[in-house]
């Protein structure tokens, strides 16, 4: 029986490693909701990564091994495969899922957790990213400058089935890559309930699989990274960015975020909403999170940033409970204990109906440099 362990990184994203012996083998497997700085590159460190957590697993099992200094070896040998791969994810997180999932029940492990937990307790405290808002990491006079030098062409879609829209996001970011297609901005709708799943998530650990297909939810993958998203049509707004890599040259990854999403923050306090940054990708309200965005990197000649952002406009929070499948690690560095309690809609905020935020956001969108 696989054995799985998790970690939540505070202000960061969920790790989590599955640990299975079979045939005398022993294999690991890592996934979660971070993100990938390329494609190639993550896919790479992570099969380096299983390969050497399963070497080290192997050395834990001699007799005399210590956790303590094992962590630490560990530690060291992930950290030049994942630290420049992975974002949101660190070789701390990764050598602490494996422990978890391979020590569980033993004594030794409790103490290592409960002395680690004492030493980062007060910075773990302090951290509450996702709760609090994070700062402008971009000058806004530069956001505006890169919005008019790329002047997106503005899409308006209309509905498509949830494995189409995958289809689309991946056509179309590929097409600006290869230089066939103009920098693109579409706002676009769903014909059916989803659970859209980031590229390195289990869909098996996220979903409730037998729930889903019951309600009628079609549960689909994503080719960025980051978390599961629960969609329903008339209650979810979604919008894709397609833009030549230079677009976003010379930035961070938590840079990146902000300028592609800049606009966004501008419409939705046009509408009354208090809307702001939190965490490396998410909006949010005073009282919880809007939405979230994620981001892939297409390579090509220019290249393409593929970013989207889906806000939830109102929430039926017990069917997204009953389809999302929370670990409470994933909520352990939050205020609140619930996902659907994480979560402000946006008419909370603002008196519009769903159709009127959206066609404010596009005015928005033209207005910052879109065509």
């Amino acid at each position: 029986m696989p054995a799985i362990g998790e970690v939540k990184i505070p202000g960061g994203k969920l790790v989590r490693v599955t640990v299975a012996d079979a045939a005398g083998t022993r294999t690991c497997h890592i996934d979660g909701d971070f993100f990938a700085a390329s494609e190639q590159a993550s896919a790479a460190a992570i099969t380096q990564a299983e390969a050497v957590l399963a070497a080290r697993l192997d050395a834990l099992d001699a007799p005399g091994t210590a956790i303590e200094p094992w962590y630490r070896a560990t530690v060291r040998a992930l950290e030049p495969i994942v630290e420049r791969a992975l974002i949101g994810a660190n070789a701390q997180a990764i050598a602490l899922a494996a422990l978890r999932a391979h020590a569980q029940h033993a004594p030794e492990l409790a103490r290592f957790e409960a002395e680690r937990s004492a030493r980062i307790r007060r910075q773990w405290q302090a951290a509450q990213h996702d709760e609090r808002t994070q700062p402008p990491l971009i000058d806004p006079r530069n956001v505006r400058e890169r919005w008019r030098a790329l002047a997106p062409v503005l899409v308006e879609d209309g509905p498509r089935m949830p494995e189409e829209q995958m289809r689309v996001e991946r056509a179309w970011s590929r097409e600006v890559a290869r230089g066939e297609r103009p920098a693109t901005l579409r706002v676009w709708d769903w014909a059916a309930p989803a659970v859209v799943c980031g590229a390195y998530q289990s869909i098996e650990d996220e979903v409730r699989l037998d729930q889903a297909r019951a309600r009628g939810v079609h549960v689909v993958r994503r080719d960025s990274g980051g978390g599961a998203m629960y969609i329903e049509p008339a209650r979810t707004i979604t919008v894709s960015l397609y833009a030549p890599l230079g677009f976003v040259h010379g930035l961070s990854m938590a840079q990146s975020f902000q300028l592609c999403d800049m606009w966004l923050i501008e419409g939705l306090r046009a509408c009354g909403v208090r809307a702001r940054f939190a965490g490396l990708n998410d909006i949010a309200g005073p009282r919880g999170k809007i939405g979230g965005s994620a981001q892939q990197r297409v390579h090509g000649d220019p290249g393409c940033v593929l970013h989207h952002t889906t806000l939830a406009y109102s929430i039926d929070a017990r069917a997204m409970g009953a389809v999302l499948n929370t670990s409470a690690e994933k909520m352990s560095d939050k205020a609140v204990k619930s996902a659907a309690k994480r979560v402000e809609p946006l008419c909370a905020g603002t008196r519009r109906t769903r159709a009127q935020v959206v066609a404010r956001l596009v005015r928005t969108a033209r207005e910052f440099g879109a065509v």
